[in-house]
């Protein structure tokens, strides 16, 4: 069991969960991740990790509330417990010092972008970090990201803060200014991603993307995870998360990712199930 220390709503449906796992926290690393599983019909969900601490044993989660699973993760109090937290999962992120670096994030996924901006800027290297969102109500970490770059930039699709535009708007830019770019590391949604990967590819900037198929075990058994790299087929779980974004076939990427949306869209959630045996009421969304 697995307790949750600190729960916060970091805007609406986003939650982050302090999490005691001194295990986990002695050795994660940015780019990893673990699976969650709130009970025993629970589903495995893999989430990244956003941040560790390794003196307190603990380690942090953003997640969010899109489905029956994180719905009712997310109706879990501090003080409640988790029934199972596999990890650390996945190959680490290659840290080292090597110029510019770009970290870019794209909705929630600015919560796994910290971690490696943090961490590249204590190897020495120059970060720059650009944060994308649909609107300012729904920027998450923005006070955690300019503590630990050089530069931050914003962009918000109704440009309700920062550049009105996309995150590959704010790339154009810096790199039209001459700078002379190492890498770009990008998560986010399939789509940004992909953006990214064809702003860069012009100019062979080496650009890394972390990728979020449909995963099962987390161990590399299953192969659900499944994506094409270059002439080969991976396992995100084992051989990634992160991938040459160059090489990653984006189309059949997002195809596995529909394969379920007809299931997803009519699955009645877990804790609605688990009131009606009782006689109750769900409370998957009671916040």
């Amino acid at each position: 069991m697995y307790k949750i220390l600190t729960k916060k709503e970091l805007s609406q449906g986003v939650l982050l969960f302090e999490l005691e796992a001194p295990r986990i926290a002695k050795k994660a690393e940015p780019g990893q991740f673990v699976i969650v599983r709130t009970d025993e019909e629970g589903e495995r969900v893999p989430l990244t990790i956003a941040d560790f601490d390794r003196a307190k044993g603990t380690i942090t989660i953003i997640f969010q509330e899109v489905g029956a699973s994180t719905k009712q993760l997310g109706s879990f109090c501090e003080g409640d417990s988790i029934l199972d937290l596999v990890g650390p999962l996945g190959k680490k992120t290659h840290i080292e010092k090597m110029g510019n670096v770009i970290c870019i994030g794209g909705g929630i996924g600015v919560a796994p972008i910290y971690p490696i901006a943090r961490g590249m800027k204590q190897a020495g290297n120059h970060v720059i970090s650009i944060m994308g969102a649909r609107n300012k109500d729904i920027l998450i970490l923005e006070e955690e990201m300019n503590a630990v770059n050089d530069e931050v930039y914003i962009t918000t699709d109704d440009g309700s803060k920062g550049h009105k535009g996309f995150v590959t708007d704010q790339l154009k830019m810096l790199i039209d200014s001459g700078m002379e770019i190492s890498t770009v590391i990008a998560i986010g949604p399939v789509v940004m991603m992909r953006s990214v990967a064809e702003t860069t590819r012009p100019y062979g900037i080496k650009t890394l993307v972390s990728l979020n198929p449909i995963m099962v075990d987390g161990t590399g058994m299953c192969g659900g995870c499944r994506v094409q790299v270059g002439d080969e087929s991976k396992f995100a779980c084992v051989d990634g998360p992160e991938f040459d974004a160059h090489q990653v076939d984006f189309a059949g990427l997002m195809s596995r990712q529909r394969m379920y949306k007809t299931q997803e869209a009519a699955h009645e959630c877990h804790c609605a199930n688990q009131a009606k045996k009782q006689g109750g009421d769900c409370q998957c969304h009671s916040h």
